[in-house]
């Protein structure tokens, strides 16, 4: 990343922009003041870049300026797509034949529900900016979603304001490399501020970009801690997938997605829906992979590695969810941010022995008794899949052996039902293990596929994943 352009101050990033008579755009923001506008005209010599500022802050007016979108949303991003391409529309046919020939238009705009002076509120914005890379081009969209963590609106609008020009900036200056925007757009904003949960890039200029692979750079970059996909594939808002949702997640490495991945997370369906009377139309499942290793680390996985899992995933119907947590408990607080209804954890009994492994929590000030606390305070449970034994019979969650000094803490957990057990559809599917599957893939052995779901065996021999042969 260019460390010296990067650092440079909003005031400086907006002066550049206004010295640059071929950068040339309007700026509109809905739902949180005009910072970023403010911006551009404290820095000095606005009247170069700014062809127009507006704020349709009344939902009438904005809805005659923008039309009415289909989810009938003010703080969305069809709403924000639309601000964007009419803006841009609308400086090209204004000024497009008296201006400059060399001149490259630009539109930013942002709508957004900042912190209410009389009620709690999700403090988010969607913002974005369509911008020609050279003169005469095809236009190209970034949208990105933004969830704001100061607890007033004005601090908020500044946070924002800040944003935006980062934005706009790194439209025109880093459009080489979208890591380095992503890496830039929390410059000169304090840490923990705000979190960008989502991007897109969009037009001629980024067509050979996978918006899958590069949202995951928002993680590692630390610009938030989890993305969600659809299973169609897309990237999505959590508090959109979660909103009134009760949340059945499954943490596994899916390299590849096994028939035993799959019983785990449709028997743990039914056992979840069952214990909490649900019908499962208010459930969501979620396939969730860490990023890290045991020991809280970046294992390091390449972006493609990452994104084959989603895609086999995606082939069988799951959301899929790519996280930098280690701990369960964290996992736990994170889903519990977006919805309060139920939340279940589907693990194998392997995963049960870890968690009552105490090494497990170094770091944690209060230990493993912590940990459970956090894990367990309110509607959310642990659904233990069986496993083989030495001999070959079937043993479940209450067989479970911990240390001598936790095994009333685990009764404790069993007696008041914070673990409970999944049936196993069919004990032969306890003898698949991903990393058995992985090796006669790389080897071209036959015989993988009778492991495999049929969806996904497509999808591997298709794009020869993890090695096919």
């Amino acid at each position: 990343m260019d460390k010296k352009v990067s650092s440079r101050s909003t005031s400086n990033k907006a002066l550049r922009l206004n010295l640059d008579e071929k950068k040339y755009g309007t700026i509109v923001e809905i739902g949180a003041g005009q910072e970023v506008a403010r911006q551009f005209f404290l820095a000095g010599a606005a009247a170069g870049t700014i062809a127009k500022t507006m704020s349709a802050y009344d939902m009438k007016f904005s809805d005659a300026i923008y039309g009415v979108q289909e989810d009938r949303r003010y703080v969305s991003k069809a709403r924000v797509k639309a601000m964007m391409t009419q803006e841009f529309d609308l400086v090209v046919d204004r000024v497009g034949d008296i201006r400059s020939k060399s001149s490259r238009y630009f539109s930013y705009a942002a709508t957004v529900a900042a912190k209410s002076f009389n009620r709690k509120n999700e403090c988010h914005a969607w913002c974005g900016v369509r911008v020609q890379m050279y003169p005469g081009a095809e236009p190209s969209n970034i949208t990105i979603h933004v969830r704001m963590h100061d607890e007033n609106a004005e601090l908020q609008q500044a946070a924002l304001g800040d944003l935006g020009v980062n934005l706009i900036y790194a439209a025109y200056y880093y459009f080489e490399n979208p890591k380095n925007i992503i890496d830039s757009l929390t410059d000169n904003i304090g840490k923990d501020r705000i979190e960008i949960d989502a991007i897109e890039f969009e037009g001629p200029y980024f067509e050979d970009i996978d918006n899958r692979a590069i949202n995951l750079h928002l993680i590692r970059s630390w610009k938030t801690r989890a993305i969600m996909f659809k299973p169609d594939g897309s990237v999505t808002v959590p508090a959109d997938m979660l909103y009134k949702k009760n949340v059945l997640t499954i943490r596994g490495s899916f390299k590849p997605v096994t028939k035993l991945n799959v019983d785990m997370i449709e028997q743990g369906k039914k056992s979840f829906n069952a214990l909490n009377n649900l019908d499962g139309k208010s459930t969501i499942a979620i396939a969730e992979i860490s990023l890290n290793d045991p020991h809280g680390n970046d294992a390091k996985v390449p972006e493609a590695d990452i994104i084959a899992r989603v895609r086999l995933l995606n082939s069988l119907g799951y959301s899929v969810m790519i996280s930098d947590y280690t701990r369960y408990f964290s996992l736990r607080a994170y889903f519990r941010q977006y919805t309060q209804l139920q939340i279940g954890i589907v693990v194998g009994m392997m995963n049960m022995r870890q968690i009552f492994d105490e090494q497990y929590y170094r770091g944690v000030e209060g230990g493993i008794l912590e940990a459970f606390g956090k894990l367990f305070p309110d509607n959310t449970r642990m659904f233990v899949y069986p496993e083989l034994d030495d001999v070959g019979e079937l043993t479940d969650f209450s067989k479970v052996r911990v240390p001598d000094h936790l095994r009333y803490l685990y009764k404790h957990l069993l007696e008041n039902n914070f673990i409970s057990g999944i049936e196993c559809s069919d004990t032969n599917l306890c003898r698949i293990y991903s990393r058995e599957v992985l090796k006669q893939l790389a080897s071209g052995s036959d015989g993988w596929e009778s492991s495999v779901p049929e969806a996904a065996v497509e999808e591997i021999k298709t794009n020869k994943l993890f090695g096919c042969k």
